[in-house]
């Protein structure tokens, strides 16, 4: 059978809560039923269709496959020597990938030199996939919008979860001026992305007006 594979990812930008990278099987020949629902790039859809071509999305594909790497599991990754938030990505692509197994995968490239990017993944998969790596892959190939729906829906609960907590936090983006203010009073608690300059910014600002109370 001619199974492809999408994969896109939700949240590589916030300082707050996860990234969220998903990925998509589909016989190819079932590609018209996800045309049919109406399926594109996740950001050119609203919230609430986005949750109604979820469920219709993981009934039509033979396989799906979500990971969500935490603010700390983001931290921890990037403190080691070599790593960076596009090679996390890539790694956790490729455990998609190998889980999925598709005969070729479509894959939304996050950096600027994608056949940099497609080299790094092919070094380093372990099983003979056919890898399409390109800028803007979630507008152009129906199997990577799929991933993106699936990716940013994860990634909304996720916040979701995250303001009946805290309140409101705003995007999570550091241009998001409400996600600013939270940031500035609340700078110890584990939803922080602490790699980030964002955070490490506000967390220095709070420990100068701690030293000026003396």
């Amino acid at each position: 059978m001619d199974f492809i594979c999408g994969i896109d990812e939700a949240g590589r930008g916030p300082v707050i809560g996860p990234m969220v990278i998903a990925g998509v099987k589909i016989n190819k020949s079932k590609e018209n039923e996800l045309k049919e629902l109406g399926i594109k790039d996740s950001k050119k859809i609203q919230p609430k269709k986005r949750e109604e071509l979820y469920e219709k999305i993981i009934s039509i594909v033979d396989d799906y496959s979500i990971i969500k790497l935490s603010p700390s599991q983001i931290d921890e990754n990037l403190s080691l020597p070599d790593m960076n938030l596009n090679w996390l990505e890539a790694v956790t692509t490729i455990k998609i990938l190998e889980k999925l197994n598709a005969k070729i995968a479509y894959i939304d490239c996050p950096t600027s030199n994608a056949s940099k990017y497609y080299d790094y993944l092919t070094s380093r998969l372990k099983k003979d996939i056919e890898l399409v790596v390109e800028h803007k892959a979630d507008e152009k190939y129906i199997a990577s919008s799929a991933a993106s729906i699936l990716a940013k829906v994860e990634r909304d609960k996720e916040i979701k979860k995250l303001k009946e907590e805290h309140g409101d936090i705003g995007s999570g983006y550091p241009s998001d001026e409400k996600t600013k203010s939270f940031l500035a009073k609340n700078t110890e608690l584990p939803i922080f992305r602490k790699s980030w300059s964002t955070w490490q910014k506000a967390k220095e600002k709070t420990k100068q007006q701690s030293l000026k109370g003396y």
